[in-house]
């Protein structure tokens, strides 16, 4: 079984190629179909997804495999760790042009994401962690800022209209980003404090992203305080927040109180 830097690296090299190839249809006019619920898959998700299946399995053939493009099998739940990929996480934003997409790869075991790679080629960003090893940026440390006066957030609008006032009033909501990968990035790096995250994310969409953040100084939980856990039988999420310190542990009094 490789080491969690052996796994770093391959999903490194992978994603770096899977992004050069998304990159060939960015602006283009790729051809798009309706997955079931009116949502998007392009000839580009398509693409990516094949060429990282092909390539991660290759060297990693005892991992299991679990993409948002690939049918589901339930014989990757025997395997010891497993791939968990989206090809193009913001598939919406790369087909209206938008550079805040990303090609999110994850290494999972026992639940947790022991490697995590997300590449934003659009954006020359590429975002690593391994556990223990801390979260960088393009090869430079990163972490989540300390909270200031006022605060700058993510996510659905009916989750701030129901913040205590006190948070409420320090709080800036941002415009909508449509990877949230990369939102969550951004909380890791220090440009956003904090995101709601709806319900119905899948583990593809944030497994990656988690140990990132994670390993800033940040968090991603359910509304028991739970980080999320990878590579079961079921693989989406209800409402989540992501943030550190006090607001997270406000925000997530948010998503409890709408549970109830």
């Amino acid at each position: 079984m490789a080491d969690h830097a052996e796994d770093l690296a391959l999903l490194l090299d992978a994603a770096r190629k899977a992004g050069a190839i998304a990159m060939r249809y960015f602006r283009q006019n790729p051809e798009v179909w309706m997955k079931s619920g009116q949502s998007p898959v392009s000839e580009a998700d398509y693409a990516v997804d094949t060429f990282l299946r092909e390539t991660l399995t290759a060297a990693r053939p005892c991992y299991g495999w679990l993409s948002e493009e690939t049918a589901d099998s339930a014989a990757r739940l025997s395997a010891r760790r497993t791939f968990v990929v989206d090809p193009i996480d913001g598939t919406r934003g790369f087909l209206d042009g938008s550079d805040s997409w990303c090609v999110s790869l994850a290494v999972v075991e026992d639940g947790r994401s022991i490697a995590g790679v997300l590449d934003c080629p659009a954006r020359g960003e590429v975002f690593e962690a391994t556990p223990g090893q801390g979260a960088r940026k393009n090869g430079i440390a990163i972490g989540v800022r300390r909270p200031g006066v006022e605060l700058d957030m993510g996510g659905p609008k009916p989750f701030f209209d129901a913040l205590p006032e006190e948070w409420r009033e320090r709080i800036r909501r941002v415009p909508h980003i449509p990877s949230l990968a990369y939102r969550l990035a951004l909380i890791a790096e220090g440009r956003l404090d904090a995101t709601f995250v709806k319900p119905n994310a899948h583990d593809w969409d944030i497994a990656a992203a988690d140990l990132i953040l994670r390993e800033a100084g940040g968090l991603i939980v359910d509304a028991n305080g739970t980080p999320p856990s990878y590579g079961g039988a079921v693989t989406a999420h209800g409402a989540l927040v992501a943030g550190s310190g006090d607001l997270l542990a406000a925000i997530t009094g948010v998503i409890a109180a709408a549970e109830r």
